[in-house]
Order: structure tokens, then C-alpha cells, then sequence
């Protein structure tokens, strides 16, 4: 057989494609978990991530039927993906930014500036409200995070709030935003793959986004206490404006790699004006410095990538979509059309969860599951824009709650904290998660499965 045959092969369904997948897990989260137990500080820091995940990487290559160069390349073009690329130069950007802008005093100057903007008593509802506007603008939780964590961090720090729930806060306005909004590649995904007005799909997610929302803001509210109030001094307009800069492109919908870019250069431009002992050598050793920080996301970023090819090239994630579809389509044959209908969104829902969970990426995720979730929708009365709907709220739920997804990773990175300390205060997420279940069971089906019902007449 040939390697041109072996390329337009259909992909065979396999469940014993997606073990490297549970050993990345078990040995990740397991390890964690146990050191935690014994009491060991930063537990889940003494096994690196990028590490926990090679031997879920050697067993991706040995369970591959290809002979092992041809798994290899494999591997590497998952690597190579351009999603995963474009993430590791977000990465790169905003740890630059970061610490460019640290080194001129802009960090300190942004957080007494939102200080003095912000009630004490309303911090962590302020932040959530800015990075879910800031996301909604640019179309990008990443983006969002990489721009908003730095400034979040600092007024956290200052009011002396939990680290946790301040990244916690930062990831569910990320999410907000980047869920709602009809620039982010998730929406354009969902809506192309379900063939829908993305006015439509809109108006369907802000339905269940909202309630989502509200409840995750009450919570930020309730525990918005700071343990001390913070001394504000006079805003440091010059300093600030590197952070202003980059907030405004981001509104106006500038792509992110030029906005963290103008950025870097803007932030590099106050420190040589403001700090007399800062040199463009200095300039160009920050933004290393600040390439270096992001090593380990960057390196589990590309490890992921590579081991999420593996798996669909031998048959993981065929294997889930075949599973949620034969599941569908086996309880069809005995219900009525609501019943039909509502399994078909849980199905739905469920199918880009999983993928999402092997992928540890959205946008992927969405494409992978649209063509079985546009048949299952057809199917069963369910109409464009909701089918769209759960692809998107579920894969960022999924991605919102992944100690291994980039956007966890990211802050994990920024705020100093594990994966698992910041998911576990991702609150917009869990309440997107029930709203949008609640709806599936709750809302009226009739007018969306009469037409179909007429044409079967």
C-alpha cells in the first residue's frame, strides 16, 4: 500500500487511540493530587506539565500503526498546527510585554490607576466587566488574558485578594467576551459550520450567557472584600499609556499579534524616557526575559498539539463522534420529535466537550464536531443557530475548565499560580455550564420541529 492511498484512507474509529490521552491525565493530575495529600508545597509544580506529557507521547507513537517516521511526522505536524503556533507567539508577546513594561514602572502605575477607577468593594465585578468587554472587542480570550492578567495581578496584590480568584475573575470575563463575540474564530467555526446568521447565533447565546453572567458577578461581588485598602498615589499618565495603548487597539479590533507588538514597543520606548539607566540593550534582554517566562506553556502547548494529531490520526476522536452519534440516533428510534430534539443538543453538547477535552482547543474542537452536529440537528428538529449555540457554550465551557487549555495555562503562568487553583474559581464557566443545560430541558421545541414534522406530511 502506498503512502498516497494511506492519506485519503477514511479514518477508522478507536477507542484505544485515546489512552494517551487519560495517561497524560492520570499521570498530570494524579501526581498532583498525591503530593498534595502529603502535604508537599506546590505539588502540583514538582512534575513539570511538558514532562508528565512525554510518556503520553511515546505511547501515542507506539499504539500508531504507521511505521514510527511516519508517526513522527505526524507528531510534528500537529506541532506545527497553525492554532498551536499562533498561541506560542501570543505566548512569547505577552510574556515580553509583561516584563518590558514592568521594567518602566507600568505595572505599578496601571494598578494605582484602577485602583482610583474601581470601588474597593466592587474589584473582581470591575475586572470581570473589563475583560469581557475587552474580549468581545477583540474576538480572543487569549488576547484578553495576555493584555488584562499583568493589571489584575498588581490590584490583587495591592488590596490583598485571593490570587485564585482574581485569575479566576480574568478567565471567566475572557471567556464572556470571547463566547459572545461575532469576531472570535469559535463563533465564526460555529456559525459556518452550522450554516447560520451569526446575528442568530448571538441572539441565541446571550439567552444563556447572560443568566451565566449575573450569577458569576454576584459571586465576584460577595467576595470583592479587600483585606486592606490599598494607598493610591498620582496616576503616572506616561507609564499607563503602554497598557491604555494596547486596551484601545484591542476595542477597536486590531489583530492581537500587532496589538501586543505595538505594545511591546511602546512600553520599551517609556522605559528608555522615564528609567535613566535603561538602555536599548536592557530593552532587548527584557523582552528574552520575557520569552523565557512562558517556556513551560509553550513547551506542553506544542506537546499537545502533537499528541492531539496522533489521537485523530488513529481514530480518537472518529471514535467520539461516531459514539455520540450512534447514541443519538439509537434513542431516536423510540421517542418523539422533543425527546429526539433535546437528546440531539445533549448530544451535541457532549460530543464537542469530549473533542474539546482531547484537543484542549475550541476552535478545533468546533470544526471537528460540526459535521456530525449538523447532521444530528437535521435529523432531529433542531434548529441552525441552536446547534451552533452548543457547539460554542460547551467547547468554552470544556476550554474554560481544562487545566491543560492554553488560556488556564497562561494565567497559571502570569499569576504564579497551578492550573487546578485557577479552573477551580472559573465561576462564569460552571454557571454557563448550567444555564445552558437548563435551557435544553426547559425551553419550548415546537416551533422549531413543527416545520419539519409539516414536511414529513
Amino acid at each position: 500500500m502506498s503512502s498516497q492511498e494511506n492519506k485519503t484512507s477514511p479514518i477508522r474509529p478507536s477507542a484505544i487511540a485515546l489512552l494517551p490521552l487519560f495517561a497524560f491525565l492520570a499521570l498530570f493530575i494524579g501526581v498532583g493530587a498525591y503530593l498534595t495529600l502529603q502535604g508537599v508545597d506546590f505539588a502540583f509544580y514538582q512534575l513539570p506539565a511538558p514532562i508528565a506529557v512525554l510518556p503520553a507521547v511515546v505511547l501515542a507513537l507506539l499504539l500508531s500503526k504507521e511505521k514510527l517516521n511516519r508517526a513522527i511526522e505526524q507528531f510534528l505536524k500537529g506541532v506545527g498546527h497553525p492554532d498551536i503556533v499562533a498561541m506560542c507567539m501570543i505566548y512569547l508577546l505577552a510574556g515580553a510585554f509583561a516584563t518590558v513594561a514592568k521594567a518602566s514602572g507600568g505595572v505599578d502605575a496601571t494598578v494605582n490607576l484602577g485602583l482610583s477607577a474601581i470601588p474597593t468593594s466592587m474589584i473582581l465585578p470591575g475586572i470581570f466587566l473589563i475583560s469581557a468587554f475587552i474580549a468581545t472587542a477583540m474576538g480572543t480570550s487569549m488576547g484578553t488574558i495576555a493584555a488584562v492578567a499583568p493589571v489584575a495581578l498588581g490590584i490583587s496584590e495591592s488590596a490583598g485578594m485571593s490570587l485564585p480568584l482574581t485569575a479566576g475573575v480574568v478567565l471567566s470575563g475572557a471567556m464572556f467576551g470571547d463566547n459572545l463575540s461575532i469576531i472570535s474564530d469559535t463563533t465564526i467555526a460555529a456559525t459556518r459550520s452550522q450554516g447560520c446568521e451569526m446575528r442568530d447565533k448571538f441572539k441565541e447565546n446571550i439567552k444563556i450567557a447572560l443568566p451565566a453572567a449575573f450569577v458569576a458577578l454576584i459571586i465576584f461581588a460577595l467576595n470583592s472584600s479587600a483585606t486592606q485598602v490599598p494607598a493610591t498615589e498620582a496616576i503616572e499618565w506616561l507609564k499607563v499609556m503602554p497598557y491604555l495603548t494596547i486596551l484601545a487597539l484591542a476595542v477597536c479590533g486590531v489583530n492581537v499579534f500587532v496589538v501586543l507588538t505595538i505594545g511591546i514597543l511602546f512600553a520599551g520606548g517609556v522605559s528608555l524616557a522615564s528609567v535613566e539607566t535603561y538602555s536599548v540593550t536592557q530593552f532587548a534582554q527584557d523582552i528574552y526575559a520575557g520569552f523565557g517566562s512562558m517556556q513551560e506553556i509553550f513547551l506542553l502547548s506544542m506537546l499537545i498539539g502533537g499528541l492531539s494529531e496522533l489521537m485523530r490520526r488513529q481514530g480518537g476522536l472518529a471514535f467520539l463522534t461516531d459514539l455520540v452519534g450512534r447514541a443519538i440516533r439509537k434513542f431516536g428510534s423510540n421517542h418523539n420529535a422533543q425527546a429526539n430534539s433535546r437528546a440531539s443538543e445533549l448530544g451535541i453538547a457532549g460530543l464537542v466537550s469530549m473533542v474539546n477535552t482531547c484537543t484542549a482547543n475550541n476552535t478545533v474542537a468546533i470544526i471537528v464536531s460540526g459535521g456530525v452536529a449538523r447532521e444530528l440537528a437535521d435529523e432531529n428538529g433542531v434548529a441552525p443557530k441552536r446547534a451552533a449555540s452548543m457547539l460554542d457554550i460547551f467547547s468554552c465551557v470544556i476550554q474554560g475548565v481544562l487545566p491543560y487549555g492554553a488560556q488556564v495555562l497562561l494565567l497559571g503562568s502570569v499569576f504564579g499560580l497551578s492550573p487546578l487553583m485557577v479552573i477551580s474559581n472559573s465561576y462564569y464557566c460552571f454557571a454557563l455550564a448550567v444555564s445552558a443545560i437548563v435551557t435544553i430541558f426547559v425551553r419550548k421545541r415546537e416551533a422549531e420541529i413543527l416545520p419539519d414534522a409539516q414536511v414529513q406530511q
